[in-house]
């Protein structure tokens, strides 16, 4: 086991805790840390530290740590932060392994309050002892009747135990997890916030989580990560050890993207990136975080399912109607089931009724509980039926069936996701499916999150997990496109210097050669044979389009000059003062679909390559793919199927297909490229790239990229 996991172990795990701050007042969070130690059962051994009290809540005290004797694996901290670093060093000075700092006022306020955090940080690194927080709430271990938190979440009882591990950002919304998890009938392994994460991060818990034999999902509320690549790698891990990940994570919103000047950098904000690298990593990104505890529960009942569509039933054929209509409207596929299947069902029912959505009301009392046990116990056994919704309404033998639904999912091996309706009248129900654990959720909104989430995650288990770095660069492009990187300048390339850098990474692109005065163009276009482009080159232009520095199906000499002209005029009133320092002449290539394929650096997870659709118009098409770089052509593949232009590239009403093994292969290059570079490429255009048919290749028609200095 890794010593940092198996110290997190201890402290997660305590044989004895301190209280700093200790209280017998409950309105002090100190008091209440007390009151939920006592409360709930923890049978470990407890020390009060309090500066004139001799015993609180009945539990001798003592006024230093050190006076306590045997040293504690974990203090909890409760104090004025003006208190903490004297507290802290006492602690330390005593030998605890770990300490959890509740007070707020430190990096999250500013430089002052950064200031005051790295003193707590170094004075626990002087000591060999972790920090949880701070501007945390603590955690709990229900196994232990631990709960080491000040929330008055824990005012509840039971303790919400079960086997998802929660690692949170926020203390109120891990509170509130824990509430929702109460109501549920269901809960943790252990629940725990990170605050500020001075120290121990999320991270940290994930590596435990994955370690630990009491957890079988991981579930985390996500501001920031302070390691990307290592959330990825421990996601393989999870991936491997069978542990779904489940997240939510704020900063949604354009407002907190990064602005950058190529099409590549606005496409990949970092939420995009964020939603690519979850997806290529089975990470099930939700979006509400109430859902993190409904969609875990499900996952660790009964898997991921084994296909990808859905079966609906419900004894009310509105209910069954709407839902079978919101399920698709979900992007979720109604399976289609077997031959077989509908003639057993339509055995069952009246004539006419649909096999999916399935209608099981309406049937006579004396064999409707049967017939409804029966329905789904076929639509279960059938392998065309990925996951079965139940939306239960009101129907006679409500709770009956509803006992014999939850009994027949948890005996079968087919996911299935009960939707109660209608409110209050089916609280015996709840309870009922309470009682055997079967999980169940409330609203519409929340069954699809489950489903879609539960799919997801099949889907993501069912392709092959992203291979190594190490693994997937290519040594020879690698060499060469580092080789020729150190051949150009720093800053903004050009259309010329960003092709020689991508056709050193075995792309291709057109022959471009910078004519420096129009007489030079037109010999060059007299080699190449009209109708030729003509396309101004100049440093400081980001969009030439945009600037009237692109000149398309140039028929001869006499309208090359003109164009020159223009391209010269263009370009001294789009950017006044900048210099014009030549025309690139191509050849008019007419024949292919046109798409953007680029990287960028993301400053969480590093390389990423982008796949889009629409050539200049891909901004207002949003048809785009992302993935962390590098990626092999399989997954290029799979980034082109995602496209909504995927049908186009396959050919569709007489037009061939598409190129779309080039196509992938050029993708793939790309990221080895980019992976090479590293943060010296910050980002990289090829809009368009012409992809042409099936077996004639690609090729790159415009390019351009920012490289930085070597760190060397």
């Amino acid at each position: 086991m890794n010593p940092a996991v198996s110290t997190l172990r201890a402290i997660l795990n305590p044989r004895s805790v301190a209280v700093i701050g200790a209280s017998g007042d409950p309105a002090k969070f100190g008091g209440r840390v007390m009151h939920f130690l006592v409360k709930h059962g923890y049978r470990g051994r407890i020390v009060p530290v309090h500066p004139s009290a001799t015993a609180v809540l009945g539990i001798p005290a003592v006024s230093k740590l050190a006076a306590a004797g045997d040293p504690v694996d974990v203090c909890i901290l409760a104090l004025p932060a003006a208190h903490l670093p004297a507290a802290l060093e006492d602690c330390g000075r005593a030998g605890a392994r770990g300490a959890v700092v509740i007070t707020a006022d430190f990096a999250e306020t500013g430089a002052a309050g950064a200031a005051r955090q790295d003193e707590l940080l170094q004075i626990a690194r002087s000591h060999g002892m972790r920090l949880i927080g701070p501007n945390c709430l603590g955690f709990i271990n229900p196994p232990l009747q631990l709960a080491l938190t000040s929330s008055v979440a824990l005012a509840v009882e039971p303790m919400p135990r079960g086997a998802i591990g929660l690692a949170s950002q926020s203390g109120s919304l891990m509170a509130s997890l824990i509430s929702h998890a109460q109501d549920l009938g269901t809960g943790f392994s252990v629940a725990a916030t990170v605050g500020n994460q001075a120290d121990v991060e999320l991270c940290d818990l994930v590596e435990y989580f994955i370690e630990d034999e009491n957890t079988r999902a991981i579930c985390l509320y996500i501001e920031g990560l302070k390691n990307g690549a290592r959330f990825l790698e421990l996601a393989q891990r999870a991936r491997a050890a069978g542990k779904p990940i489940l997240a939510v994570k704020a900063g949604r919103s354009a407002a907190g993207q990064q602005v950058t000047q190529s099409h590549t950098a606005s496409l990949a904000g970092s939420y995009a990136v964020w939603e690519a690298a979850c997806r290529d990593h089975a990470v099930c990104l939700l979006d509400d975080p109430e859902a993190l505890i409904y969609c875990a529960d499900f996952l660790i009942r009964f898997g991921a399912p084994a296909a990808s569509s859905i079966a609906v039933m419900s004894p009310s054929g509105g209910t069954v109607a709407v839902t079978g209509d919101r399920v698709v409207a979900a992007g979720l596929a109604l399976a289609e089931p077997g031959a077989a299947t509908a003639a057993e069902l339509q055995k069952l029912l009246p004539p006419g009724r649909t096999i999916n959505p399935l209608d099981v009301g309406g049937l006579p009392r004396a064999s409707g509980l049967d017939s409804a046990l029966t329905a789904y116990e076929l639509l279960a056994k059938d392998p065309a039926v990925g996951a079965i919704l139940i939306a239960v309404a009101t129907t006679p033998q409500l709770e009956d069936k509803v006992r014999q639904w939850g009994r027949a999912a948890l005996a079968g091996n087919k996911p299935t996701a009960i939707l109660l309706t209608p409110g209050t009248l089916v609280d015996g129900a709840r309870d009922a499916l309470k009682e055997i654990h079967c999980p169940y959720t409330n609203r519409l909104d929340d069954t699809l999150r489950v489903l879609r989430s539960a799919v997801d995650y099949g889907e993501a288990l069912r392709n092959p997990p992203p291979p190594a770095s190490s693994s997937t660069i290519s040594s020879n492009i690698t060499a060469a496109v580092l080789a020729h990187a150190t051949t150009l300048p720093e800053g903004r390339l050009t259309e010329p210097e960003t092709k020689t850098l991508l056709r050193a990474g075995g792309i291709h692109t057109t022959d471009d050669v910078l004519a420096p005065t129009p007489a030079a163009a037109i010999e060059q276009a007299q080699g190449i044979g009209y109708p030729v482009v003509l396309k101004g080159v100049c440093r400081t232009l980001v969009h030439k389009s945009e600037a009237g520095a692109v000149k398309l199906n140039i028929a001869d000499a006499d309208a090359l000059r003109t164009a020159w002209r223009e391209i010269e005029t263009r370009l001294a009133a789009h950017l006044p003062g900048a210099t014009l320092t030549g025309c690139v002449v191509q050849p008019m290539i007419r024949d292919g679909t046109e798409l953007i394929v680029g990287c960028r650096w993301d400053a969480q997870f590093g390389p990423v390559v982008i796949i889009g659709s629409g050539g200049v118009l891909v901004e207002i098409l949003d048809d785009v793919q992302m993935a962390v770089a590098p990626i092999s052509s399989a997954h290029a593949h799979r980034l082109i199927t995602g496209l909504r232009i995927a049908p186009v590239l396959a050919g569709v009403r007489g037009r061939p297909a598409a190129d779309v093994a080039a196509l992938a292969d050029t993708i793939a290059k790309l990221s080895v490229l980019a992976a090479a570079l590293g943060p010296r490429l910050v980002e990289l255009d090829i809009n368009p790239l012409l992809v042409r048919d099936s077996g004639a290749g690609v090729i790159a028609l415009d390019a351009r990229a920012t490289l930085m200095a070597s760190a060397t």
